[in-house]
């Protein structure tokens, strides 16, 4: 098994083929500095290498929120009243433009911090912009969601449209010359599957759908990164924790600099310094972040359903009630332990289920390829050494896609979305 140090090592030599958009361009021409995915993930683009964006005082913008009412059996909790609505937050152009809808990745809020940036970039080209919460997100769940047990992804994708319906419903009055779409990592996946359903029922008939970064076998990118968290770090013990060893080098790191100030250009500068987080350190650093994304669906799903796997069916939940020993049971819940437990019995009480790969088939890119084989509006945007990318999903790309698939070298996981080679790509994409 080679370490994680040599696959970055192979990644960063990856050769990518660009679609029509874009010629053929190999790594250097690219001109994406970061080779090495972990380091691309965390720290993404250098702050000089960015676009440049408007500001939030000159946007028109606004946080919204809607009442669905999801024909479900669950009732939301008396502590749950924050979220009995949905809400979102929507920028608006002066006139007639067209509108664009971001959906969040795993377990995003819809202000999270790629659904903003992609809100500026599309505002400041002139769209009106709706961003929308992931469906694995406790707020979604919560509000949107009719069996609150995300993964199966029609599922998931229904639920959205459903929302996107009431989003329009409740601005009649905004000037929408076309409606576009778009999503990251996950939020690409269910951006695929709501433009198939949009293909029948036609309340929006996007004019262009844009895919960032997406998983292209779910199940294959949920364990790539679960097993980050397993990874070997030199320095860990009995007595010095992870969290110990990354809390000290930025302790370090912020009184060599004399200030403190945390935000992305903070990470790529950390990135530079003496105090670097190694590829292992890394690895379990993105890999901490999923398991704490998963520890909250795993939480929040058995929560609503009462399902008395983490919290007792009838333990009384209030304000003052300390969640603290019920997700640490949670975290040790990874997702495999969630699928078997929550996701499979909801699939197959609700849809007559099968297998756990019929699962994985229904839920991934493959359940949808004859579509998105057809269908010229929707295109990709991928990186040659995403984490979540395993053996022969780029295969599966180029062959359902064809020069409608741009394929970087370097990036990681949506490293280098704020790159602005990129922006300027999608931004072509979008306006034709």
């Amino acid at each position: 098994m080679p370490s994680l140090a040599r696959l970055a090592a192979l990644f960063a030599g990856l050769v990518f083929c660009a679609s029509a958009m874009a010629a053929d361009v190999d790594a250097e021409s690219y001109g994406f500095p970061l080779a090495n995915p972990f380091e691309a993930t965390i720290a993404t683009t250098p702050p000089e290498l960015r676009p440049e964006l408007p500001a939030d005082g000159d946007i028109r913008q606004r946080d919204y929120s809607i009442r669905l009412r999801p024909d479900r059996e669950f009732e939301l909790l008396d502590n749950f009243w924050p979220v009995t609505r949905l809400h979102y937050r929507l920028a608006e152009q002066k006139g007639r433009a067209p509108l664009i809808f971001i959906i969040a990745g795993t377990g995003a809020h819809y202000a999270s911090g790629i659904n903003e940036y992609l809100k500026k970039l599309f505002y400041g080209a002139g769209f009106h912009v709706v961003q929308l919460s992931s469906p694995t997100s406790y707020d979604f769940m919560a509000a949107a969601s009719r069996f609150a047990t995300p993964g199966y992804s029609p599922e998931d994708a229904d639920d959205l449209y459903r929302a996107m319906q009431a989003v329009r419903a409740q601005h009649p009055k905004l000037e929408v010359s076309e409606f576009l779409l778009t999503g990251y990592s996950l939020g690409a996946l269910h951006a695929a599957f709501v433009s198939q359903i949009d293909e029948t029922r036609r309340a929006f008939d996007f004019k262009r759908v844009l895919l960032l970064n997406p998983p292209v076998n779910l199940y294959t990118s949920i364990t790539n990164l679960d097993k980050l968290v397993q990874t070997r770090v030199q320095g860990i013990d009995n007595s010095t924790n992870f969290y110990d060893l990354v809390l000290g080098k930025l302790t370090r790191y912020f009184n060599d600099k004399g200030y403190l100030d945390i935000n992305e250009a903070m990470l790529y500068d950390f990135q530079q310094s003496t105090e670097r987080l190694s590829d292992e350190q890394m690895a379990m650093l993105i890999g901490t972040s999923f398991r704490f994304s998963s520890a909250d669906i795993v939480f929040t799903s058995d929560l609503l359903n009462r399902r008395g796997l983490i919290t007792p069916r009838d333990y009384r939940i209030t304000e003052s009630t300390s969640l603290t020993p019920f997700f640490q049971m949670a975290l040790r819940c990874d997702f495999d332990c969630y699928i078997a437990e929550q996701l499979m019995p909801m699939w197959r009480a609700r849809y007559d289920g099968g297998s756990l790969n019929q699962l994985i088939e229904k839920s991934s890119l493959y359940a949808l390829e004859d579509y998105l084989k057809g269908s010229d509006k929707i295109a990709v945007m991928h990186n040659a050494d995403d984490l979540i990318l395993g053996q022969g999903d780029i295969g599966f790309l180029r062959r359902t896609f064809g020069d409608r698939l741009t394929l970087y070298p370097r990036g990681g996981h949506c490293g280098n979305l704020n790159y602005r080679v990129n922006a300027d790509a999608m931004l072509e994409f979008f306006r034709g």
